[in-house]
């Protein structure tokens, strides 16, 4: 074999070699990913988030819109630190099988099937741990690739985290008006005052608002958020008030 002919097949073999060398770590990525988010919502169970991904992603689209003013209001509270009447109007408005599903309400989903497909106004059927996954981790939006990791994220969370805490992670990155995240900024901006002063009527009004915190106003309530907040609370009534909450393992 000549010096030209060694060395070509050197070079071949060392191509040869960088491309499974290209595959395998290309085949480590998932790995990789699925490790790291793991270690995210490990992490979250015992560390309070200093800011949520929707919370980077609308200053972000603030900052592209030109609105250099744009601020986001967020201060942690605990969920022994809010009023007893909060977590269960959350969970009144949004996900009264909070305490009995595993992430996803089945039955929900079957009953939003079953509306939409009667050419109805559409329905959704997320969970508190959907939302909380939303909200913490990824970006708002209806895409395919976003459902599949919201529904990673609940699996982990689920799996991780305590009832309690989903749902206190959830009433603290929750959006209750446009840059407002969790009822401790809510009460503060809306009624001067901290979280664990805040009425019955107040807590409703906060859940009301959240199918469309850049539309309504908590503080000055139009007829749809006084009418959802007087039903959120008989509903948190009917489900037996804050004892309803403490039975969430």
């Amino acid at each position: 074999m000549g010096a030209e002919q060694a060395e070509r097949k050197a070079q071949a073999v060392a191509g040869s070699g960088r491309r499974r060398r290209g595959w395998r770590l290309l085949l480590w990525v998932p790995v990789m990913l699925l490790v790291a988010s793991v270690l995210q919502v490990v992490v979250l169970r015992f560390v309070d988030p200093p800011f949520s991904t929707v919370m980077v992603f609308r200053q972000m689209e603030a900052w592209g819109q030109g609105d250099w003013k744009f601020g986001i209001h967020y201060q942690w509270r605990d969920l022994d630190q809010m009023a007893a009447s909060v977590p269960i109007s959350l969970v009144a408005a949004e996900d009264q099988r909070f305490p009995e599903h595993h992430g996803f309400d089945l039955k929900a989903i079957e009953k939003a099937r079953k509306h939409n497909a009667d050419g109805k106004r559409l329905r959704g059927a997320s969970t508190i741990s959907q939302q909380t996954a939303k909200n913490m981790f990824l970006w708002q939006g209806r895409s395919w690739l976003r459902k599949g990791l919201e529904a990673w994220y609940t699996v982990l969370i689920e799996l991780l985290w305590s009832k309690q805490r989903i749902l206190e992670v959830y009433a603290n990155v929750a959006e209750f008006g446009d840059g407002i995240y969790g009822v401790q900024a809510a009460a503060q901006q809306y009624w001067h005052k901290d979280a664990a002063r805040l009425s019955a009527a107040e807590s409703a009004r906060l859940a009301a608002v959240l199918p469309a915190p850049r539309r309504y106003n908590a503080a000055q309530p139009g007829p749809y958020v006084q009418r959802r907040a007087a039903w959120i609370q008989r509903q948190a009534r009917q489900l037996g008030g804050a004892g309803y909450i403490e039975q969430a393992d």
